[in-house]
């Protein structure tokens, strides 16, 4: 098995990923809270987690990936009051928009998609273990965790409970003991759905649901649990103080988050105005791009989203999509010996097994397929298949085999270099100069000629 190493938020550090299990791997991402359409944010999670599980499956992991829906919250509760729509129906609408833009989006499916509201008996299991160890309280139908309880309080945030007030979400309650207390159960209110409980009536808190649902599928101790970095506090850190304060265990060994989506320097908010939905952006970039635009920088790293970093997606997709069109010419050939395919691959996934680093691992794919053009025979046929087996990773080549309008491209491209080789420049100036005009750009090389789309 090849050697990994991963930044873990908890320690601050980059560490040898050791899973509870050899071979295996259990990794939890929080998914969304479904009371509107997805957004560029979403995608970014999705997409990278999505290529962390593709290449831990490629070096021989078996991967179980379990990703939640919250289709029960607060913010569901009052779009629904807004829209005089009935809660659980509106967030299973948009659960449903969440992962067909996924699928578009290429990113396969978890293995597990758990539904907070189908999981109420876990949760109140859960609750009533940290009842009966100590560290939760009730109060008039409401449930709380008591943070000075859990010494580790703080642990992955790396904050002091006593600093902790500015910034977090606290509500005035008199009902708390101290004000960060987070609610595992809230009791119903009027027109709110709720069930039955030990407490009466009511419905599970923000936090407690991934605690539950993670242990139940993966087990009392993950090896991975990821999402944005705007979940490290108050959401992961709760998680943790409430698993582990009912089980005793680590919770998780690895702690993995994303960094946010930024538009001209400012975070994404509803509120702001500067939110981008998937469903709108697939309607003008094709999936293959925006998964490019989001490899093509470091996953821990803010990311500032503009159409530029659109428009040069397109270029890289293009240039890879000519050069898939220029392999598959080979498809005929039997493969034969290709040292080129074995550096790359060798360069790729030595930059992913070093913090899953997609930025450095897109950077010699990008040489790669520079270089497929030059290739020809049974070396370009080994690279064709060299490419198609790597985007078992990336997931970013055509879905089928490349459009007649590419392969029309291609002649066109053939038949000026025999006007160039016939000395006949001004029809093959032509042929450039009106590929050009229809945003098709030729590149002249030592090792022939390369196109590749642009705005």
């Amino acid at each position: 098995m090849m050697a990994l190493r991963i930044y873990n938020t908890m320690t601050g550090a980059k560490e040898e990923f050791k899973p509870v299990h050899e071979g295996r791997v259990g990794m939890y991402v929080c998914g969304p809270t479904t009371y509107d359409y997805a957004h560029i944010g979403h995608a970014r999670v999705a997409i990278l987690f999505d290529v962390f599980r593709r290449f831990l499956e490629y070096v021989g992991y078996d991967v179980l990936l379990v990703s939640n829906i919250t289709d029960i919250d607060d913010k569901v509760i009052n779009k629904a009051n807004e829209r005089g729509e009935d809660p659980i129906e509106m967030a299973h609408f948009y659960a449903r928009a969440y992962l067909k833009d996924m699928d578009m989006l290429r990113v396969r499916r978890a293995n597990v998609i758990p539904k907070a509201t189908r999981h109420i008996g876990e949760i109140i299991e859960l609750i009533e273990k940290i009842i009966a160890n100590g560290y939760g309280y009730v109060r008039d139908g409401d449930v709380y965790f008591s943070v000075e309880k859990f010494k580790g309080y703080g642990k992955l945030s790396h904050r002091k409970l006593k600093d902790m007030l500015a910034g977090a979400r606290v509500d005035v309650n008199e009902k708390k003991d101290n004000p960060m207390d987070f609610a595992l159960w809230k009791a119903a209110k009027p027109g709110e759905p709720s069930w039955p409980s030990p407490w009466g009536p009511g419905r599970p808190g923000w936090h407690i649901e991934c605690s539950a649902m993670s242990m139940r599928y993966i087990g009392e101790t993950l090896d991975i649990h990821g999402g944005g970095a705007d979940l490290i506090f108050p959401h992961h850190e709760n998680e943790i103080a409430q698993s582990e304060a009912a089980t005793g265990k680590t919770f998780s060994k690895y702690w993995m988050h994303i960094g946010l989506v930024q538009f001209e320097q400012e975070k994404m908010s509803k509120s702001v105005g500067n939110v981008f939905l998937v469903k709108d952006l697939l309607k003008k970039y094709p999936p293959e791009a925006i998964r490019i635009m989001f490899l093509n920088a470091h996953y821990r790293k803010p990311f500032e989203f503009s159409e530029k970093n659109l428009q040069d997606s397109m270029i890289i997709m293009e240039k890879l999509r000519a050069s898939y069109a220029h392999l598959l010419s080979f498809k005929d050939e039997k493969p034969g010996p290709c040292p080129v395919c074995k550096e790359y691959e060798a360069k790729i996934l030595q930059a992913l097994a070093d913090d899953f680093n997609t930025r450095e691992a897109m950077r010699h794919y990008i040489e790669f397929i520079a270089l497929a053009r030059s290739l020809s025979g049974s070396e370009a046929k080994s690279a064709l298949l060299f490419l198609e087996k790597i985007d078992e990773i990336f997931a970013i080549l055509p879905h089928s085999e490349i459009s007649n309008e590419e392969r029309l491209v291609e002649l066109l491209l053939h038949v000026r270099e025999l006007m160039r080789k016939e000395k006949n420049y001004k029809i093959a100036d032509e042929i450039r100069d009106s590929l050009e005009e229809l945003g098709i750009k030729i590149e002249d090389t030592k090792d022939g000629a390369k196109w590749y789309r642009v705005a």
